[in-house]
């Protein structure tokens, strides 16, 4: 771990508010201990200094040094003069060993895209959200849950939708899925089922949307992204098409917003084939240059389905998401997806409670702030130490695209970076074809402010034209 404190939300993955007892420096040992012996700190973690812990905790520095010295008299931890103490020991449990396969040793700095910043997880209060849900909740909700969602958390995700995303729910429906995907999946189902056999996606796009609609039964063709999103005039060629998947607000990987007049033109393209868009609403509440953009189901509920989820906002291991379907397919949506499983109840309520106390909207807030700072320092410093290297897509999302000067094997590139513990993605990964202009998908979501700079100098190293000149 790096010093920085925004390296690892201690303050809740040492929870000393959470049900127990004992002094306050019996407590944080015992919290220190759970976390080395469940894995989530591992051997050569560095714990902080204990003059910034106890100020994160609120707690006097003599709780954490009597905390720090009981642990490394126990063998858990270990401290020499003039450097970091540091976790001595991990367990050779399954616990362990799924960190381990996780987040295998050698990587050391993570810019793959597709994860939120996991560290800033609101524990204590999701936590809170779960008793809550628990204590609150009825015998009926006990039971076989709806297979729509329940209705609480229904109610109150139209209510966010509504005003967050400006969705039109007025002849639409909320379901609660698993995800995006699965969210997908269900949509290609329920399409078949009403005889639309060809589905477009956008290229380049998220392979796994592809493999859900495949899976559905329905014959998939790419559509090329631009400048303005998705090419809309691109779909009357592509024969028997009526429905396409898009990422309007920003399209992944390339970063782009679906323009105002490719919006109305895809919203007239679904009316004159009597067709359907998927909105794909991925990480839409992530927008750094102005307030973030509305659906385009919006402007067509009866036409469009709109997919969303708390993957990128909180956690995938949540492991719940959201579809809205047009009033007129709903029935078919059951009939096409008769054993769909609904996400559990309890996580369903926890996260109506979520929402209902006003502390998604804060974390999303303070989300926001943390990413707009962490993208000006990745961008800033791609400058500096790539200069050759062209920055786009960050506008909005976790992630953004950096293009390199042409005939750059990007392949290369990503397995000389890997070979060093840098993770990052090739966008010809999610091509479907060969070609295109060589490019690095790069996410920043999860990796922490302090070790940007580091990661960006390794990325240099590997890169054949790094200090050349334009």
């Amino acid at each position: 771990m790096a010093d920085s404190q925004t390296n690892f939300a201690w303050a809740t993955l040492l929870d000393l508010d959470s049900p127990g007892s004992g002094p306050v420096h019996e407590r944080l040992a015992r919290a220190l201990r759970t976390a080395i012996r469940q894995g989530r700190l591992v051997e050569g973690d560095a714990v902080p200094p204990s003059r910034a812990l106890a100020e994160e905790l609120g707690c006097s520095r003599w709780v954490v040094t009597e905390a720090y010295g009981q642990l490394t008299a126990e063998g858990h931890l270990t401290g020499r003069v003039g450097s970091a103490t540091r976790v001595s020991w991990s367990p050779g449990t399954a616990a362990g060993r799924e960190r381990s396969e996780l987040q295998p040793a050698s990587v050391r700095y993570d810019l793959a895209p597709g994860l939120p910043d996991l560290r800033a997880f609101p524990r204590r209060r999701w936590a809170e959200a779960v008793r809550a849900a628990v204590g609150a909740a009825v015998r009926h909700d006990l039971g076989l849950p709806d297979p729509t969602g329940h209705p609480a958390l229904r109610g109150t995700l139209a209510d966010y939708l509504r005003r967050a995303r400006a969705a039109d729910l007025r002849s639409a429906g909320v379901t609660v899925c698993a995800g995006v995907t699965e969210g997908l999946t269900r949509v290609c189902r329920t399409l078949r089922a009403a005889g639309i056999t060809h589905l477009a996606v956008e290229e380049p796009g998220w392979p796994r949307l592809r493999e859900a609609a495949a899976s559905a039964g329905l014959r998939v063709q790419v559509v090329p992204v631009d400048g303005e999103g998705l090419r809309v005039d691109d779909l009357p060629a592509r024969g028997g098409v009526r429905a396409v998947v898009v990422g309007a607000a920003h399209q992944f990987p390339t970063g782009t917003v679906l323009s105002p007049a490719r919006r109305t033109e895809l919203v007239r393209w679904a009316r004159a084939v009597d067709g359907y868009v998927i909105e794909d609403d991925y990480d839409a509440e992530f927008r750094y240059d102005r307030r973030p953009v509305g659906v385009v189901q919006g402007m067509e509920p009866g036409r469009v389905f709109l997919l969303g989820s708390v993957s990128k906002t909180l956690s995938p291991a949540l492991g719940l998401g959201w579809l809205v379907t047009p009033g007129a397919m709903a029935a078919v949506l059951r009939s096409a997806n008769p054993v769909a499983p609904a996400p559990p109840v309890l996580d369903q309520l926890a996260l109506a409670s979520f929402i209902d106390r006003g502390w998604y909207d804060a974390h999303l807030r303070a989300a926001r702030r943390r990413y707009r700072a962490r993208r000006d320092l990745l961008v800033a410093t791609l400058a500096a130490r790539l200069p050759r290297g062209r920055v786009a897509g960050s506008a909005a999302g976790l992630h953004l695209l950096l293009h390199l000067p042409a005939g750059t094997d990007t392949a290369a590139v990503v397995r000389s970076a890997a070979s060093a513990g840098l993770s990052l993605m090739d966008l010809s990964a999610y091509r479907s074809g060969k070609g295109g202009t060589p490019a690095l998908v790069i996410g920043y979501g999860n990796i922490a402010d302090a070790d940007i700079p580091a990661a960006v100098d390794l990325l240099a190293e590997v890169c054949p034209f790094a200090g050349a000149g334009p």
